[in-house]
């Protein structure tokens, strides 16, 4: 098989699906890996170190898709990369779906099979290829938060730790999942007050145990969250329904009750986001004011930071990439139920139920 490995297009998108380690296990194994030129340099990797693990570097990007039988991207096809997409190819990205659906009707009408990172699942129900953007999505949402809450940068002019004499900040996380535990984690290591919801009370309860003592735990409910965003100085949006689209939490009306120049960090931007005030925006242009509130809903926040990015994604991609290499989309789906839940997208028809839903499509029979 012909495995594609094109430059991200991005804006300020880093990453690349693939590091020369991937490229000798799938050499040695008798596939053919295509790269495109320069696909690595944001994340530190050269051409010269591809071509050496047995890569063929390739100079554009159509050459790339027309050559390839599996293309393994970071994020989505862009509408410029959609005519390239042909039917009996397979994709392998980040896609979410439920929050574009010209991108899914691009992908029904082209006859692609789209792999979807975000909802492949381990044998224990977790989303291993979704984890580690999650953890450098969570601990980036603290540290994005942090600078904007600088007054350079329209923010209230507040110090997340306080100093001696003057009170922390405080931090409220929505969602108490990967995202909202790292959240949560760096904020308080910074000094902040933190307050973590989720419906959870499982969730809740080991959150309790393990997190530091400056974080407070809260089941996620209307009253309980309009309490707190009256006086929360950074508020992240961690929430996440596998495959469906992310619900509004917080309405417009609700960022009246906050302090004028609070920053919002809605990391669930890529499913539609948690704010009803959110839209995407980009590492070139990332904030946004909404009755007062700095928005900041950056798309593919861990781009930003390329080389860890890279590699703690390529860490839990490449043994998918492998198994749909080897086999071919159909076998590997056959064999591992786990990846066959990432399949979202097959000859022209929607196969996850939470993306035929969010926009009235119908499964296969």
């Amino acid at each position: 098989m012909i495995v594609g490995v094109p430059k991200e297009i991005k804006s300020h998108e880093y990453r690349v699906s693939m590091t020369p380690v991937g490229v000798e296990e799938l050499t040695r194994s008798g596939h053919g890996v295509l790269v495109e030129t320069g696909a690595g340099v944001g994340s530190g990797i050269s051409d010269d170190q591809y071509a050496a693990c047995g890569a063929e570097i390739v100079p554009t990007t159509a050459d790339i898709w027309k050559r390839s039988d599996l293309i393994v991207k970071v994020k989505e096809p862009l509408p410029e990369e959609w005519p390239h997409m042909r039917a009996g190819q397979t994709v392998f990205t980040y896609f979410h779906f439920a929050a574009d659906e010209k991108l899914t009707r691009a992908c029904l009408d082209s006859g692609i099979t789209a792999v979807a990172y975000e909802t492949i699942r381990d044998t224990r129900g977790g989303l291993p290829l979704l984890t580690p953007m999650s953890e450098v999505a969570g601990r980036m949402s603290i540290q994005e938060g942090a600078k904007y809450l600088e007054r350079p940068f329209d923010g209230r002019g507040i110090l997340l730790s306080g100093v001696p004499g003057v009170a922390p900040a405080t931090v409220a996380v929505l969602g108490g999942g990967i995202v909202g535990a790292n959240a949560a984690r760096m904020a308080a290591g910074l000094g902040a007050n933190v307050f973590l919801f989720d419906v959870n009370m499982d969730r809740l309860r080991y959150l309790d145990e393990v997190m530091p003592k400056n974080v407070t735990t809260l089941y996620s409910n209307r009253h309980n969250v309009l309490d707190v965003l009256g006086y929360a100085d950074l508020v992240i949006g961690a929430v996440l329904i596998p495959g469906a689209k992310a619900p509004h939490l917080v309405r417009r009306d609700d960022l009246k009750r906050m302090p004028p120049r609070a920053v919002v960090i809605d990391v669930a931007i890529d499913q539609g986001g948690c704010f009803e005030t959110s839209r995407p925006t980009t590492h070139s242009n990332p904030t946004y004011i909404v009755e007062d509130i700095v928005h900041y809903c950056v798309t593919n926040m861990p781009g930003a930071v390329g080389r860890t990015s890279t590699y703690a994604l390529t860490n839990v991609t490449l043994p998918y990439a492998v198994q749909l290499a080897n086999k071919g989309p159909d076998a590997a789906a056959r064999d591992n139920p786990g990846l066959a839940a990432g399949v979202n997208v097959r000859a022209g028809k929607v196969t996850n139920a939470a993306v035929a839903a969010t926009f009235g499509l119908e499964l296969p029979a």
